[in-house]
Parts: C-alpha cells; structure tokens; sequence
C-alpha cells in the first residue's frame, strides 16, 4: 500500500527574522554607545533609529514572506547590518563637524533603497522575465552613463563629471546603469557563449577567442575608457569593465579572457596615467603619499593611513577618535574612519560581512537552474567584491583611489538605493535557486501551494 505524505520544503523565513533582529539590535546599542561616550546619556533619537531601520528591515522581510518565500535567508540581515552601521558612523562624524547633518538624509535614503527592493521583489516574480529586455538594458544602461555629459543635468564634482542634478537634488545614474548592463551582460552572454567558449586557436595553454569574438570586449573596452575620458571617473570604468570580464568568464570557463581582458585594462590604465593629468596625480599620491611635495594632494590618504595605525588592533572606542580630520571620511573614508574606531577586529567583521554577502550571492548563482540567473546572480555579486576591493584597496594604498564608495556603509544616495536593488534581485535569484522543481515547473502563476509530494510504499 503506498502512503503519500505531504512535505514542506523549509523556508527558513523565521531564522531570516532572527538575525534581522540581531542586526537591529547590533546598531542600535553602536548608536547608544555613540550617546554614551559623547553625552554620558543614551542619545534621545535612538528609539527613531531603530524604530525606521527596523520597520524597513521588517517590512521587507515581509515582502519575502509574501513573494519570495524561499529566498536566501542570510542577504537580508547582512546588508541590514552593513546598513545600520553605515548610519552609526554617520551619525558619529555628524557631531564631530560643522556642516548639514548627513545621517537624516541617509535614513532618507535607506527607506528609498528599502522601497526599492520590495517594489523589485514585488514587480519582478521571476528574473527569467529581465532576459527579454537585453537589448532594451543596454541602451538604458548606455544612457544612464552619457546622462552626466549633458550640459544641463551633467554636474562635475571634484574632478569626475558623473552626477545629474535638478535642483539641490543630485544622483549619480552610474550606480543604476552597473545593475542594467548586468542584465544585458547576462543575456547577451548566455546566447553567445557556446561560440565564445568553444572555437579559436590554441597557443600555449591558452584557448584564444576568434577574431570576431572579440567584439564584445573590445567594445566594453572602448566604453570604459570612454567613460574614463568623458567623466575622467577612474572607479566607474573599472567596475564597468571587470564586471564584463567576470561574467563573461563565468559563461564560458576560459582562462583566456580573463588573460586578454587583464591585458587590455593595463593598456588602458598606461594611456590614462600618461593621458590625464587626474590619472597621473592619483599614481603619484598612490606611489609617493608622503613626499613633501604631495602634501596637499595626498593629505586625505595619509590621513586615513594615521587614523587606522592610531586605531591598531581593537581601535580607540566609537566616538573617542578622530576621523573627522580626514576629507570625506563619511564616505570616500569611511572605511578608514572604521578602522580608527573599531580597529583591525572591526575591519575584519565588515570585510567578513561582505564576504558573506558575496558568497551568499554566488552560491545562488550555483544553484539556480537557468544559464541567464547564473551569469545575473554571479555579476552582481562581482560588482559588490569588485566595489568593495577597489575601496578598500585605494583606501589601505594597494591600488590608487578610484572614487568609488563602500556599499551601504557610506554616506550617498545614489550607492545606498542601488545596492538595495542589488540585494532585492539576488533574493530573486536565490527564491528560485532554493524553490523545489516542482513549483520551478508550474510557475508562480500555476496556483501551487508549495508543497510537494513524497510516495512511501509500505
């Protein structure tokens, strides 16, 4: 006789809500030792703090429960954390300065970015739909780079023309155009990969692509550098172009793309130090930070290298150092205001916490079953360590400073609503990548109630 029982794939929504609370609770007890060590007494905005972040994260943890059920449970609290301790730190240089308080206008943001990634979550009910807007992402995404150039929107800001603006109102439509020419760096690869991965000549070790293959990143090429000649913006052209190199590499398994891509990004980074006067001075600062004759040029970055040795290894305490001296250290640096007041152990947290982020965001890419989800989930998960590595990397001296910003840590609308949209597609991914077959085949439309059926004879 055979029984058929009922089996509930877990979802594991309530663990999703445990650590979103943990992440809540880490930020807000950050926020009140800011209030200690400033004021001797608990900040009186600190209900507010966690009351909008946790309503937001809550909210959105909702929106999962409703659409996305099987979506990864670990991405949400991850970038809730990174979130709030984005808006500590902000908070923290807010009292150590004399300008506009930066850290109401964040929560602005957040809740932005927030609504964004539901409205993502809500509209978007597979990702598969994304693929028949390939070509529609690539214009969309060529626009967005070119909006700047345009003499009424383009504004430029510190040496880079990359921001529009209307009014006091500015954004920078580059961190929206990383998310559509992902798409189309998805669709466009999982079509063509077949002929890029499995004809060309052999040298060595080394299956080269053919001649006309080479197409794409050559044109991907000659789009960063254009946007590193147009804008003079050093950050965008490199995540622009690394971002196509990964994927374009994840779909085809060669080696030999990453060797010519390589090969074309130091082409290009030798013509722009020897072509830009804004190029040659970053190399100079990078290489020579504590020359005399750079003190004006390179006091930001040797500043930031001062206040994380003075921070060491468990850093002088939240609010009881002085990262306010460096420029910008609520948002080019403040991964090194981090380092000041939570020292290398804190460093390390936020590295690891975006470590998970990215991992999670991989390991959705393995696990979902379409070709199109695998190259999305894997390029938007490169442009997060991408991002993150390129920061961290001009801020520590490994590499020059390029401009771009640390994800949802630093002090920016633009960054914080497109990486919330960033995360927003990855749960997409992720719901389909842990959602049985069964429900895969039928579609969300096809009335299932997600539970499947296991025989039992006996």
């Amino acid at each position: 006789m055979a029984t058929v029982l009922p089996v509930y794939p877990r979802t594991r929504r309530g663990a999703e809500l445990v650590l979103v609370l943990l992440a809540l609770a880490i930020s807000t007890g950050a926020w009140a030792v800011v209030g200690l060590t400033a004021d001797g007494a608990l900040p009186p905005n600190m209900l507010v703090h966690a009351g909008v972040l946790g309503g937001l994260a809550v909210g959105l943890h909702l929106v999962l429960r409703w659409r996305a059920k099987y979506a990864d449970p670990v991405l949400l609290p991850v970038a809730t954390l990174l979130n709030g301790l984005g808006l500590v730190m902000i908070h923290r240089l807010d009292g150590a300065t004399s300008g506009a308080a930066q850290a109401p206008r964040q929560f602005v943001w957040s809740a932005l970015g927030v609504l964004a990634a539901a409205a993502v979550l809500v509209l978007v009910r597979d990702h598969r739909v994304l693929r028949r807007y390939t070509f529609t992402a690539m214009v969309a995404g060529l626009v967005l780079l070119l909006l700047p150039l345009l003499p009424v929107l383009g504004r430029e800001i510190n040496g880079a023309r990359i921001w529009v603006g209307i009014g006091p109102l500015s954004f920078q439509p580059g961190e929206i155009a990383k998310i559509v020419l992902a798409v189309f760096f998805a669709g466009y690869l999982v079509v063509h990969r077949d002929a890029l991965s499995l004809t060309g000549p052999k040298l060595l070790f080394l299956r080269l692509p053919r001649a006309r293959d080479l197409g794409p990143i050559l044109l991907a090429w000659l789009a960063s550098v254009g946007v590193l000649v147009l804008q003079r913006d050093l950050g965008t052209s490199l995540l622009f172009f690394g971002l196509f190199v990964a994927v374009l590499y994840v779909a085809t398994e060669r080696v030999s793309w990453i060797v010519l891509g390589l090969g074309l990004f130091a082409a290009g980074a030798v013509f722009a130090a020897s072509a830009f006067s804004h190029v040659q001075q970053r190399v100079d600062i990078w290489l020579h930070p504590f020359d005399p004759d750079n003190t004006d040029r390179s006091y930001q970055l040797v500043q930031g290298l001062y206040g994380m040795a003075n921070g060491g290894l468990t850093g002088t305490g939240l609010d009881r150092g002085r990262p306010d001296i460096v420029p910008f250290a609520n948002s080019d640096f403040i991964y090194s205001s981090f380092g000041e007041e939570l020292g290398l152990v804190g460093l390390f947290a936020v590295l690891l916490l975006y470590a998970v982020l990215v991992q999670r965001g991989l390991r959705s890419a393995i696990g979902v079953r379409d070709g199109f989800g695998k190259l999305l989930a894997a390029g938007l998960s490169f442009s997060v360590a991408l991002q993150v590595f390129v920061v961290v990397g001009g801020v520590t001296r490994v590499i020059p400073l390029t401009g771009l910003t640390m994800p949802f840590l630093a002090a920016g609308g633009s960054s914080l609503v497109s990486n919330w949209i960033v995360v927003a597609l990855l749960l997409r991914v992720s719901d389909l990548a842990r959602r049985p077959a069964e429900e895969v085949r039928n579609g969300p439309e096809a009335g299932d109630t997600g539970v499947t059926q296991v025989v039992r004879l006996g």
